[in-house]
C-alpha cells in the first residue's frame, strides 16, 4: 500500500455502520454489475440516506473496506451474529486504513498488555506524533481534523467493544468470535487478526 493510502482520512466516516454493511455485503455477494448498483443505491434507497449522493458516498466507502477482505469472508457481515459480523467489518476497516489499523496494533494492545485502564486522547496525539517522525511526508493534520479522527477511531472501539460507552472510555476485554478468527487464519489475513485480536492474541495460537 502507498503512503498516501495508509493515510486515509476518511477511514471511519460514519462509524462501522454495520446495518449498510450487511446491504452491502449482500450486493457484493450477489455480483450485481454497475447498473444493478447504482440503482440500488440510488433508486431503490438501500441504504436509507436523505440523499442519492450521501447513500453513494457511504456505499462506495463500505465497499472499499469489504474488497481489503477476500469475498469468502464477506459473508460472516452478511449473514453472522451481531459480533461476529462487527468483527469482521473491524477487519475489514483496518486493512482499509492502516492508519487506524496500527494504532490498535501498536498503542491499543500495549494499554492492554500493560493493563491500562483507559485509553485517553494523548494516546492518539502520540500516536499521530510518533507517525510524523516515522514517516516525514505523513499529512500534516490540523488539531480540528485530529480531534475528528480520534473521535471516530475511539467511536468505532465503541461500537466494537474495546471501549465502555461512557465518557471514561475504559478498556475492555473482547474475545474476537472464533468463526471470524478461523476465516482470517484460512485467508491468511495476520495483519488484520493481529490488529482486531489485542485482548487474547498472547496467550492463543
Amino acid at each position: 500500500m502507498s503512503e498516501a493510502g495508509r493515510y486515509k482520512a476518511n477511514f471511519s466516516k460514519g462509524g462501522l455502520m454495520l446495518p449498510e454493511s450487511r446491504i452491502i455485503a449482500t450486493l457484493l455477494l450477489e455480483g450485481v454489475d454497475a447498473e444493478r448498483w447504482e440503482r440500488a443505491i440510488t433508486v431503490d434507497n438501500v441504504l436509507a440516506k436523505r440523499s442519492p449522493s450521501t447513500a453513494r458516498t457511504k456505499a462506495t466507502l463500505i465497499r472499499a473496506r469489504l474488497r481489503t477482505l477476500p469475498a469468502s469472508i464477506w459473508g460472516l457481515i452478511r449473514d453472522g451474529s451481531r459480533p461476529v459480523a462487527t468483527h469482521t467489518l473491524l477487519a475489514a476497516t483496518v486493512t482499509y486504513s492502516p492508519l487506524f489499523g496500527d494504532f490498535l496494533d501498536l498503542v491499543v494492545h500495549d494499554l492492554y498488555r500493560r493493563f491500562e485502564p483507559s485509553l485517553k486522547p494523548a494516546h492518539w496525539e502520540q500516536y499521530l506524533a510518533d507517525c510524523k517522525t516515522r514517516d516525514p511526508q505523513m499529512p500534516a493534520w490540523s488539531e480540528s481534523t485530529r480531534t475528528t479522527l480520534r473521535t471516530r477511531a475511539f467511536g468505532m472501539l465503541r461500537e466494537a467493544g474495546y471501549l465502555s460507552a461512557d465518557r471514561a472510555c475504559s478498556l475492555q476485554p473482547l474475545p474476537i468470535a472464533p468463526e471470524v478468527i478461523q476465516a482470517l487464519r484460512e485467508a491468511e489475513e495476520w495483519y488484520a487478526l493481529r490488529c482486531i485480536q489485542l485482548t487474547d492474541r498472547d496467550t492463543t495460537a
